[in-house]
């Protein structure tokens, strides 16, 4: 009798080995051949990963008896092996010490009970402090060469404004670093903060921003709000806004702060905290207060 081979490709082995067997038509893992061709590879932020890749075949019924029957033999004899070294290392010790097996040592115990000083409790932090145009530099350097890695044509600009280290990541190619809404820039910051809090104990604020998107997503936001500030002054009432940033939800409170007439509040917690938009005078009704 043949066995098919076939290659699955699937984000882990496992997976890769699970849509196998139901394409197989087999209830058990043992009962497959498994190769694994390449091991799956994460990539960095979700950009370059790779799908693990299996060859898989039915095993040969008589085979599989055979290796489960050499199995239990090997499994017998590690374990009869294993009983007879323990007997062993067991008589060796009570002959050197002069005491039952079972007695112990004392050097043991005492060196389990060894005090532990206090300079071993708490350790000096040794990262130096870095002015705010040092860190700058710093995140530059990390950020050019995160670029470069993956091979994008781009420059990364820094600068201080109000002691906050304003990152600017420019170039046609860099799009790739911006993700579905800003998701991966979201992660970039995340990872630059992480990295000057590596070198330095005292790190400054960071607004980093890539290929432009953030003021392009100030701007969308900000028509977005007006269109609701303008239905809720025709109509009155309230309106939900979907889960947003705190840096998305801060430019719909500039919006609604700036056209007057509404409120805006935001409710619930990160990172499914949300912003509410409601008419000036439904806000003073549900306070008990009278409109003018």
């Amino acid at each position: 009798m043949s066995y098919v081979e076939i290659e699955i490709r699937a984000k882990t082995v496992d997976l890769a080995v699970e849509a196998a067997m139901q394409e197989l038509g087999v209830e058990s893992r043992e009962q497959l051949a498994v190769e694994v061709v390449s091991e799956p590879e994460r990539g960095f932020l979700g950009i370059g990963g790779k799908d693990a890749i299996v060859k898989v075949k039915r095993q040969d019924p008589r085979r599989q008896q055979r290796d489960r029957s050499r199995g239990r033999s090997d499994r017998q004899r590690s374990s009869e092996s294993g009983r007879q070294e323990k007997s062993q290392t067991t008589r060796n010790s009570g002959s050197r010490s002069g005491r039952r097996p079972n007695g112990g040592s004392d050097r043991g115990k005492q060196s389990k009970g060894k005090p532990v000083s206090g300079q071993e409790k708490s350790r000096k932090d040794d990262r130096p402090t870095l002015s705010v145009e040092e860190q700058a530099d710093q995140a530059r350097q990390f950020l050019e060469g995160l670029v470069d890695a993956y091979g994008l044509e781009g420059s990364v600009e820094t600068r201080i404004d109000d002691d906050v280290i304003v990152i600017d990541v420019n170039g046609e190619q860099t799009e790739a670093l911006v993700g579905v809404r800003g998701s991966v820039r979201s992660a970039l910051h995340e990872l630059t903060r992480t990295v000057l809090q590596k070198y330095s104990q005292d790190t400054g604020r960071i607004r980093l921003d890539v290929a432009g998107y953030a003021e392009r997503r100030r701007q969308a936001l900000t028509i977005y709000a007006d269109q609701l500030i303008d239905q809720l002054t025709a109509e009155g009432g309230e309106i939900m806004l979907e889960p947003m940033s705190s840096a998305d939800r801060k430019v719909i409170h500039d919006a609604a702060a700036a056209r007057g007439g509404v409120e805006s509040y935001s409710e619930g917690e990160a990172p499914r905290r949300y912003v509410v938009l409601a008419a000036a005078a439904d806000v003073a009704a549900d306070d008990g207060g009278e409109e003018e």
